[in-house]
């Protein structure tokens, strides 16, 4: 290449003057045009090279933060299935603690260890338990490019919302108003609200909290407010699920059959799942509504291998548990697990976002469709409005009910 830019040059310089015989003009404009000729073919097969070598590269990874299979299988389930999709050189899956209030260094580390990954796209927290904020902010000071999803969050919106990039969440609020709706549906003469102080903590659960008792007047329907106990107290979730176990029973003889009941909790649904269904009682819906949160382990249903993720086999076994109980319409859900989407569907995103697909971190319209894609039926999305400031970024996602 230098030699080829001294010819163009001595050209340039001599090229004016007068000293050159046209023949000899010729021969180097010839000379030159061959020089140029073999340049170019070899830029455009180094370009050609690069170009190649730039298509092959595959150095992306993905880590997601999920709860461990106690807290809520089904989450850290999904995280395995994005694995499985994607190969574990591109998927990160590291799990918060079961104490996680007590443990919120140990969040904060384990989502800065994935940042500091080499060649991290992106993070996926669901749930983004206490602790994701700082957690957050840890990640941006090692990797400040990242996409951040964050799933269920357990903070304030506002704090959360400002943070990541996404926020996929549960209507809480309209919730509030459907839940009571099926409950009534399904018979329902009371309706028990199981929770304690650290979750009515929450700004989004205390409000929906004070909808489900308002609708429950509006309807009709007594309100119970009960205290379970916290599974990152104490007694644990063992502990916990016990209570559960113990007090669910208790309310059915002091209230009657007609009973619905809700806890706020994941790891608290087993419990009380398998008490109603033994005690004849009402369950609208967990509280992540999913036909794989708590039904299977509650009800005894084991699901082969060659049926694992599929839904209406297991809608199909879930309904024969309730025929054989005399429980049918008496337990519902949503159609589709929107924990698993949030993290099934948020990593198809996250991939398409590396990929260069669109380019902003927030695109509701593709959102939506991978959503949709997953799901399979539509799915309601609503931007969070609080005290009259929008959060666009913060997503609650909304169904209609599967009656067993």
């Amino acid at each position: 290449m230098k030699k080829v830019v001294m010819q163009l040059v001595n050209y340039n310089v001599l090229g004016g003057s007068k000293t050159f015989t046209r023949n000899k003009e010729a021969k180097m404009l010839k000379k030159i045009t061959t020089l140029l000729l073999i340049a170019t073919l070899v830029l455009g097969m180094f370009a050609g090279c690069q170009s190649s070598e730039t298509e092959a590269t595959d150095d992306w990874k993905i880590g997601i933060l999920t709860g461990t299979v106690s807290q809520n299988e089904e989450e850290y389930r999904a995280a395995q299935a994005v694995v499985e999709k994607y190969g574990e050189e591109h998927v990160v899956v590291m799990t918060y603690p079961d104490k996680f209030m007590d443990e919120q260094e140990t969040t904060i580390a384990n989502v800065a260890s994935m940042a500091a990954e080499e060649n991290m796209k992106a993070l996926l927290l669901i749930q983004a338990v206490p602790g994701s904020s700082a957690a957050i902010d840890k990640a941006r000071s090692i990797n400040p490019d990242l996409l951040i999803i964050a799933g269920v969050p357990g903070e304030n919106p506002q704090d959360i919302a400002s943070r990541a990039d996404i926020v996929f969440t549960l209507d809480e609020l309209t919730m509030g108003r459907t839940m009571v709706e099926q409950a009534q549906k399904q018979g329902a003469e009371v309706f028990v609200h199981y929770s304690f102080p650290r979750h009515m903590s929450y700004a989004l659960l205390s409000a929906r909290r004070d909808l489900l008792k308002q609708n429950c007047d509006a309807l009709g329907i007594e309100f119970v407010d009960a205290t379970a106990l916290d599974p990152t107290g104490d007694a644990g979730l063992s502990g916990a699920q016990q209570f559960i176990l113990e007090d669910t029973p208790r309310m059915i003889d002091k209230y009657g059959k007609n009973t619905a009941f809700f806890s706020t909790n994941c790891g608290l649904q087993i419990p009380l799942i398998k008490s109603v269904y033994e005690g004849g009682a009402i369950y609208p819906q967990p509280c992540c509504p999913s036909p794989y949160h708590g039904f299977p382990a509650a009800l005894g249903i084991e699901i082969p291998e060659d049926k694992q993720g599929d839904i209406a086999f297991l809608t199909e076994e879930i309904k024969a548990k309730m025929a054989e109980k005399d429980m049918t319409g008496r337990m519902s859900t949503w159609p589709v697990p929107c924990s698993m989407m949030f993290i099934e569907a948020g990593a198809d995103y996250a991939k398409a976002w590396i990929d260069g697909e669109f380019e902003d971190k927030l695109n509701l319209g593709k959102v939506k469709e991978y959503f949709k894609a997953y799901a399979k039926v539509d799915i309601e999305v609503n931007t969070l409005v609080e005290e009259g400031t929008e959060y666009p970024n913060y997503l609650m996602v909304l169904l209609g009910y599967l009656d067993f």
